[in-house]
This record gives C-alpha cells, structure tokens and sequence, in this order.
C-alpha cells in the first residue's frame, strides 16, 4: 500500500500471534483479508450478498494491501507497544478459557444477549481484541490524513463485517431460535433473504404497512405546477387564518419528498399549517433515463427558482419564506445566490436543516471523494470527455447504489442488524415510517452529480464568492440578504454539526443556530407532542457567531424537547400579517392538476 514517503521498516514485521479457532473466527488479523473475501464470496453464492454492498467498498485488491498486514509504515516503538497489548489480552483470555472460569458476555450490544455466555462469550472477546488490535494499526499508520482516513474506514469495514453475530454459524441466538422454532426460523430467514434478493436491498421496514396517500404523505394538497424537475404541491390550510407570506419547502433531491410528510402525528407539513402557515412543496422527480442529461443548472433554474417564482405569483407577495433540508438546503441557497447576482432578493427568511455550504469537513463521506473517484463519474455518467467538453453520452447513478453506499457509513445499525435480524433470525421488520422513506431512494443524473461532487464535496467552490458560476451568475453566498434559520443534528454522521455552524460564517443574516440531539433525519423529525430529545441554542435573542464552534456551544443553553416551537416563533416574526386563509389551492392560472401527493413521488427507482 502506498503511504507517502518511504521509512525504515520495523525490526518485528509483525506480532507473534497464538494460533487460536475459535469456530470460524481466527485469531490472526492478517488472515482477515483472505477470510473477508472467501465469506462474502460464500455469502454471494448463498444469498447475493454481494448486490448489497457499495460499489465503492474495498476492493479485493484493497483487502490483499490491507492483508499485507504490518508492513505498512508505523512507528517500531508504537507498534511493539501494541504487539505487547494484544498478547497480553489474548494470554489472560487463553488462560481463562483453559481453565474454565466463566466468562459474561462484552459490553457491546452485539453480544448483549443471554445466549452470548461461555464459549461465545470467549469468541465474542477474541473478536474484539482482534477489532482493537486492527484498529490499532490502522491509527498508526504514518501516511496523509486522506489516505490515513480511507484505511480506517476500509478497516472499520471489515471489522464490523467478521462479528460472530453476522454468521449463522457463530450466532448463538440465531442457533437458539433455529431449535426453538423447530427450523421455522431458518425457513423463515431463508424467504426473506429471497425476497430482498429480487428488490436488490435489505428491507429495513415492513413496506406492506404504508401507502403513499393513504397513511404517509397523505396531508391534503394539490399539484398546481409541474416541469421536466418538479412538482409544485400547495397545501390545504389548517388554520382559517394564515400569515401573508407563504412558505416553501425544498425537501434534498436525492430522496422523496415525504421525509417533511410522514404519518399525521410527525409530519413536518402538517406541523407547519397547524401553526398558520401557507404551505407549497418542492417534489422532485425522481429522473429515469430520459433525464439522465438534466444538470445543477436545470435543477437551480427549472427547480428551485422556478418553485419560488410560481409561489410568489399564486401568493402575490414580494417575498416568500423558504425552507432548504440536506441537499435541498444547498440547491435552495444555490439558487438564491443566482437570483441575488441578477438583482432579485426573494426570500424574507431562509431556514436551512442539515445543510452544507462550507464543505471544508464532510465527515465519514470524504473517504469515498478524490479527484480519480469524480474523474471517473464525469467520463461515465457525466456526459463529459477526457478533454472536458460535453460528450452527450449521460447516464445515472442508481438509488441502490446511493442507498448501499450511505448504509455502510453505520454498517452494524443500517446493514449488519438487518442480516441478523431478517435472515438469520429470520424476524419480519415491523413497519417504521422512517425507515419506508429509506428505502425508496431516487436515481441521480449523471451531470448533476458530476458538477456536484466537484463543485462541493472536492473543490468546495460554493463558499468562495465568484469562484464558479451557476446558470451564467458568479456564485457569491454572501449577497443573500435574508435572515436565517440553521438548524443541525449533533449526532449527525453525514452532516457534521460543525460543518453546519460554518454557514454562520457566510450568510450575513441575521442568523440563529441551533442543534438538535440525534442524528441527520431523526434530529430534524422530532415533533414537540412526542417531547423527545433536547437542542441546544444561543442564550438570549443577540446571538455572536465565533469562528470556533465550539466557542459557540461553550455558551449555549440545552432546553429539553423539540427545536420546532423555536424555529416557529423565530419564522412568525418574518410572515408579515395574518389574512383569510385561501380557499382553493393555486389560482385562475396555476390550477390543481392532481391530488397530492402526486405522480412524480410515486415513482420508484429501479
């Protein structure tokens, strides 16, 4: 494996591991690689595995290099320090294990359950001391930050991948039940792992328990405008009353619109009309390859400048509250930055949930985005040449793929825990809204993602003012002239609260920014009848914005409960005055040309 400049190589290779089998867990990680391979080779022929996993997963190649094992540049002293620590731990357990002391299951909820006692409980630990001991390695291999990042990721992989709790074999509960039930656990787990095979990915949820329309995104709306990209939906009022200015949702692009349109009781949608809002929605199409060749452009022009103009025209009103999540947060503030260099300040107030505009940190998913991983996706779906002229020849990256990809971020809570539970067990899923969502992703064009993944994610040309242009306009954040709303998830593993706060540094606001407990979407989907979690937000209404966000945090305040009575009173004081609620959806020339939810959400990827 590469790893920078070349280094004396340590005396000790490698440690002197004892030769322990405990079943088919091996006590040597070297082995690791090779045992890795022929598993999930196994586990492709028994029950396509392998159309679970990312494309961009550790190749066989990568494995071989991880294999290659303790060759790889680390401090001598460090890693003797290591080799001692792992002997060590490995001794004491041997020498329990021979004589008999009883041994209770690690602290790891893994192997939380009773059956995880005696010898699993011994394997249990070996897996773990081998887990510190790779993981180890991994952290003090002397390389880049980059490269350093990929092999603990790829580490980390394998690492959650080999848990005796992935093998029916090495799985004492799933044995236990297999004996309880007579094999009508087997039976059962062999049937599901059969279905998911002919949908292409691990259900996370009982699907049959939703509908689109009928128990989840079934608030009251119409489709009142519609193009290549969206639909417009405008809601029903809930209130007899609601504020002048309307709101607009643009929901991320990347997945359906009814993460803000769940069941009644947490639905985002509804919230916002119970408290006297007048609210349109952004549904995006979810594009096929007819769309292949849409662009950033056509999803900031035809999208979401589209979908504020056509609010302002049914409204009449100057200005519009707008609403941007995740990828939906980026789009919206893209947009309004085009509009601000023609002149056009649309927006009374911008609320932006989960969002990058400072890609500077992206978490976990900067291990997958180099200039080769972008290149790749300009030649193959980006409709470009070598040369970098339009090549015509566009195709897509499909939702299965996104989907496997952002699963293997938290592979043991979004991959693993369903193999156990589904095929080894084989238990149903029960039905979860959330996860319905989850699991009906959407295709993306390929151009998109090519000027995306390069403009963001490798370049991080949004947050430079005039450093790229979009839709003919130089691209500066800071003429948005709106007051702001940034909300974030500080357990949040795809958006980094911090890469969140950084936006206070480049809208000029006035700006409030709070955090949420829980993750990317659980954080967000959090309503105040549930009085669940806490968030965290500034002391006092005149909020000071450090560079440092931790600075920041140092002097917020947590309040128990949910962060949307907060953002409902600060987004009140920016809707103007209260008038009649309007009796019909659109107007005499946007008229309702479907029911929500509408047909582009209903379509499903491939």
């Amino acid at each position: 494996m590469a790893t920078g400049k070349s280094r004396a190589q340590p005396e000790q290779s490698s440690p002197n591991f004892p030769q322990i089998d405990f079943q088919a867990l091996l006590g040597d990680p070297s082995t690791w690689a090779k045992a890795i391979q022929d598993s999930m080779a196994k586990m492709s022929e028994l029950g396509g595995f392998k159309q679970f996993m990312p494309p961009q997963m550790p190749s066989q190649g990568d494995m071989s290099k991880l294999a290659e094992g303790f060759n790889l540049h680390i401090d001598p002293a460090r890693l003797l320090e290591l080799q001692k620590d792992y002997t060590k731990s490995v001794g004491g357990l041997w020498r329990d294990m021979l004589e008999g002391k009883p041994h209770q299951p690690p602290k790891d909820r893994r192997f939380g359950a009773p059956d995880w006692t005696g010898p699993h409980a011994y394997m249990a630990e070996m897996y773990l001391l081998n887990s510190k001991f790779m993981t180890g390695l991994a952290e003090n291999v002397e390389t880049d930050s980059k490269t350093k990042a990929k092999l603990q990721f790829a580490t980390q992989q394998l690492i959650d991948a080999m848990s005796p709790a992935n093998y029916l074999a090495t799985n004492p509960e799933a044995m236990h039940k297999i004996m309880e039930t007579e094999g009508q656990s087997l039976q059962a787990g062999i049937m599901n792992m059969l279905a998911d095979m002919q949908k292409g990915r691990i259900s996370q949820t009982d699907e049959t328990g939703f509908e689109l329309g009928r128990n989840i995104a079934n608030t009251q709306g119409s489709v009142v405008f519609e193009n290549d990209v969206i639909q417009l939906i405008h809601y029903k009022p809930l209130t007899p009353n609601v504020f002048e200015r309307p709101l607009l949702l643009v929901p991320p692009c990347i997945n359906k619109y009814y993460i803000l349109d769940l069941q009644p009781e947490s639905s985002f949608v509804r919230y916002a009309l119970e408290q006297g809002q007048n609210v349109f929605l952004v549904s995006w199409r979810n594009p096929m390859q007819e769309q292949a060749n849409l662009t950033w452009d056509d999803y900031i022009e035809q999208g979401a400048i589209t979908a504020v103009e056509v609010t302002r025209e049914i409204t009449k009103q100057k200005t519009i509250n707008i609403l941007g999540f995740c990828v939906g947060g980026t789009v919206i503030t893209t947009a309004l930055a085009v509009l601000a260099g023609r002149g056009e300040h649309p927006a009374a107030s911008l609320t932006l949930l989960t969002t990058f505009l400072d890609f500077s940190d992206t978490g976990v998913i900067d291990v997958f985005i180099d200039e080769a991983m972008v290149r790749k996706q300009e030649l193959t779906i980006g409709g470009q040449t070598p040369e970098g002229k339009p090549s015509g020849a566009c195709g897509m990256l499909a939702a299965r793929d996104l989907a496997a990809t952002f699963s293997f971020l938290r592979p043991n809570d979004l991959v693993w825990n369903y193999v156990i539970n589904n095929y080894l067990k084989g238990q149903a899923p029960v039905a979860f809204d959330l996860l319905y969502w989850n699991g009906d992703g959407t295709n993306i064009p390929g151009p998109f993602l090519a000027w995306y993944l390069r403009n963001t994610y490798l370049e991080n040309n949004l947050m430079v003012p005039g450093k790229t242009r979009v839709c003919g306009v130089p691209v500066d954040l800071g003429k948005i002239n709106a007051p702001t709303y940034i909300y974030s998830s500080r357990e949040d593993h795809i958006v980094p609260w911090t890469s969140a706060y950084a936006s206070t540094q480049l809208l000029k606001g006035p700006n409030r920014f709070v955090i949420g407990a829980s993750g990317h979407v659980a954080g967000v989907i959090n309503p105040p009848a549930k009085k669940k979690r806490s968030y965290w937000a500034n002391k006092g209404k005149q909020a000071k914005f450090p560079k440092d966000p931790q600075a920041w945090l140092t002097n917020a305040e947590e309040i128990p409960g949910s962060w949307w009575p907060d953002w409902t009173e600060w987004l009140a004081s920016h809707s103007g005055k209260t008038i009649k609620a309007p009796a019909k959806p659109g107007n005499a020339k946007y008229t309702p040309i479907e029911a929500a939810p509408g047909r582009y959400v209903k379509v499903r990827a491939m």
